[in-house]
């Protein structure tokens, strides 16, 4: 049958042209894809596919030992309204937060300020103080922390040498345990010191240059130009903080022997969900746990983006 002209027109009929283009983008999709598999497998399988299971089993009553039972809100409704841990654990983790959060960005603002001056070695001195970043989450750290702040440890030694001061056990009295653990969270300050003096070498020169010419000191410097500039990059560390030191567990586990002691003052949130599924089996309540842990994250994280319009500010808007 011939082929007419409305045939062709309308696409009917392929080009040998257009055919000979398309295998070979077919060929690339199917690369991409065979690349992307171990990625996709990951997601489905290792994060989508939990956190569904961990929906489901939030309202459901489960020991790992029977079947979940379905009982609908219960979880939550004694969350809100009988479980007095968590109120002391949503108390500890925001004074946690509040308290270490501004107090690591604070440390890693002036390193970084410091390395920014051109210092010789610069590349020794960032190497090791990242390394603290490296360090700070692990058992073995959490343990030394531990043995600084007992009763007979180094800080207390140097204290009484200094001033001759006789101090507590920091670890085992309530009123002082969860500011080690926020002076530990401090100490790791590598990682938001590298992105802030990532963002320093970026701020122009000329500017520092014109300001000094009309008579404005370092402070002035430092308000009016540095800070402005570096918003952009004081949001992301602020973000990225908030959100792992929501997620901080190991410090708190050590530091405490996994009770959250002295009287629940380093209950960490974190903590308490760990408690709840792996010493009481009590799976359903933590994976109700976590996700009211999501929520609040996703809450903190919103605030930051919607404020975030009055005070960061990026070069290129207008």
């Amino acid at each position: 049958m011939a082929t007419t002209r409305q045939d062709v027109s309308a696409g009917r009929i392929a080009r040998p042209a257009e055919t000979a283009r398309r295998k070979p983008i077919d060929r690339q999709d199917g690369a991409a894809y065979m690349f992307l598999s171990p990625w996709l497998a990951g997601l489905f399988l290792l994060t989508l596919g939990p956190t569904l299971v961990s929906l489901y089993l939030s309202f459901t009553q489960f020991d790992l030992l029977q079947a979940p039972r379905w009982n609908g809100l219960a979880n939550y409704e004694r969350m809100f309204t009988e479980d007095q841990r968590f109120r002391n654990a949503l108390s500890v983790t925001f004074w946690y937060v509040g308290l270490s959060v501004p107090l690591k960005l604070a440390v890693a603002l002036a390193i970084a300020l410091v390395l920014d001056k051109g210092l010789r070695g610069l590349t020794l001195y960032r190497a090791l103080l990242y390394l603290p970043s490296l360090l700070g989450g692990s058992v073995a750290i959490a343990f030394l922390w531990r043995r600084i702040f007992a009763y007979d440890g180094l800080v207390n030694e140097v204290l009484a040498m200094a001033i001759g001061f006789d101090g507590p056990s920091w670890i085992s009295n309530p009123n002082y345990s969860i500011y080690t653990l926020v002076i530990l969270r401090a100490w790791q300050f590598g990682s938001p010191m590298i992105i802030f003096l990532a963002g320093l070498r970026q701020i122009p020169q000329d500017l520092y240059e014109a300001a000094a010419i009309d008579g404005a000191g370092p402070v002035t410097q430092f308000f009016r130009i540095t800070l402005p500039l570096l918003a952009p990059v004081v949001f992301f560390n602020l973000v990225l903080q908030t959100i792992d030191a929501f997620k901080a567990f190991t410090p708190a586990f050590i530091i405490s022997g996994g009770t959250g002691g002295p009287i629940d003052s380093t209950l960490f949130y974190t903590l308490y969900l760990y408690q709840e599924a792996f010493a009481y089996f009590r799976m359903g309540y933590a994976s109700a746990l976590a996700w009211v842990l999501l929520v609040i994250i996703a809450v903190f994280t919103a605030i930051y983006f919607l404020t975030s319009r009055y005070w960061v500010y990026y070069q290129d808007e207008r």
